[in-house]
């Protein structure tokens, strides 16, 4: 790597760090305001009035803590994933989310620390254009008080602005090339150590989390056990009962009229080969075939090739996924593409499926009429529940007219 490639990768560098600072600023102005908000509706909540203010300005403060969050891995080392908007509006339910107390611990540190520490790194960044615009402007200065910088010599003329001017905006650009990064490290990591969740607190989430999970599988394993014993129930027995008793009258027709037994024969294979189908039908419910025969990325190929409407696949290098995982995976996008095509009335849907490391993502996004809502329904509340029964996660976004896009991430051995 030469020179001039090191110096535009720190002059890179410098310009997002400077970005990421500029950006600091203005959330520890905005918390300035905030911050005795809150305490002013948190004492309101003794007369009333603070419980119906205060979880509307919490969420605000949320928005704010997430936004800083989601910025967070660039400069902090690590990445503080986002902790969301709270699922319920009353205080109380407000309060008692873990990620509140880091927001408010966050709010008042931040306000002081983010304001000083932002001007900083965006002042370092100026530095070298304010230096140039003062050497220039030194005639604009009282002669028994000229221009002093950064090494203190006077500049009162064309010659001192040059052999004094020129180190000092040198000086000026390595402050700017190096100052912002270090001074967004120091931010982000007094952001990531007020936000992010402690090992005990990730600890507690994700024993939460997999209580959860587990209770949505045990649930989701109740309901597809019934679903199969139902299409057992009232399909393939009730063929399978009419293909005996259409073998009883043959066999006790073949003595008395040998001639009626080819028919009831007939219709005997029938009802054998159409209760296969319906067998296969169930079978293919629980674990398809194809994905047995193709594995995960023909078996989407040929979901697309089959879907109602017109629909695209964009197929990345999948390598070795556990049988679980392509399930889960298989019949997400199964339920996405159709109710993209029911529900959705959608005239184009595209799916993409690729691995990044351990996790595999999948997309279904089309350009229906959105407003898809988890509840109303059985088809994503399952979808969830078989992703998030392999350790997964899915997020649907669907405004009102569109488009939807539905996402799926599981993780899988390498």
């Amino acid at each position: 790597m030469n020179e001039l490639s090191m110096a535009r990768m720190s002059a890179s560098r410098s310009v997002r760090a400077a970005g990421y600072c500029a950006v600091v600023f203005v959330r520890g102005l905005t918390l300035v305001v905030l911050v005795p908000v809150l305490m002013y509706s948190a004492v309101l909540c003794l007369v009333g009035v603070g419980l119906l203010v205060l979880p509307l300005e919490l969420r605000l403060l949320r928005r704010l803590a997430d936004g800083e969050r989601d910025r967070l891995g660039r400069w902090a080392g690590t990445s503080t994933a986002p902790a969301g908007p709270h699922a319920r509006r009353r205080l109380m339910a407000v309060l008692s989310d873990p990620a509140t107390g880091r927001d408010l611990r966050w709010a008042p540190v931040m306000m002081v620390a983010g304001s000083v520490l932002g001007l900083i790194g965006a002042a370092l960044f100026l530095f070298p254009a304010a230096v140039l615009v003062l050497v220039g402007l030194w005639w604009l200065f009282p002669v028994d008080e000229p221009l002093r910088l950064m090494l203190n010599v006077p500049i009162d003329g064309w010659g001192s602005a040059v052999y004094a001017g020129v180190p000092q905006f040198v000086l000026s650009v390595l402050l700017a090339l190096f100052g912002p990064p270090l001074v967004a490290r120091l931010a982000a990591s007094v952001s990531r150590w007020l936000l992010a969740p402690s090992a005990a607190a990730i600890l507690a989430e994700r024993v939460l989390t997999l209580d959860r999970t587990r209770t949505g599988v045990i649930n989701a394993h109740g309901s597809e056990l019934r679903r199969i014993e139902r299409d057992l129930h009232d399909g393939t027995q009730a063929r399978l009962v009419s293909l005996a008793m259409q073998l009883g009258l043959a066999e006790r027709t073949l003595g008395s009229d040998p001639a009626a037994v080819g028919p009831l024969l007939a219709r005997a294979r029938e009802g054998a080969e159409e209760a296969m189908a319906e067998l296969r039908d169930v079978l293919r419910s629980v674990y398809p075939p194809i994905l047995a025969d193709r594995g995960l990325a023909g078996a989407v190929s040929a979901l697309v090739a089959r879907c109602p409407i017109p629909a695209t696949v964009q197929l990345g290098e999948l390598g070795d996924v556990p049988a679980q995982v392509e399930v889960a995976v298989y019949f997400a996008i199964t339920e996405a593409l159709t109710n993209a095509a029911k529900h959705g009335q959608a005239a184009s849907v595209s799916v993409s499926l690729a691995r990044a490391g351990g996790t595999v993502r999948a997309e279904v996004t089309d350009d229906g009429r959105g407003g898809a809502v988890e509840g109303r329904g059985t088809g994503l509340r399952g979808m969830r529940q078989r992703v998030e029964a392999v350790d997964g996660a899915l997020w649907v976004q669907s405004p009102l007219g569109g488009p939807t896009a539905i996402t799926v991430e599981c993780p899988c051995a390498s």
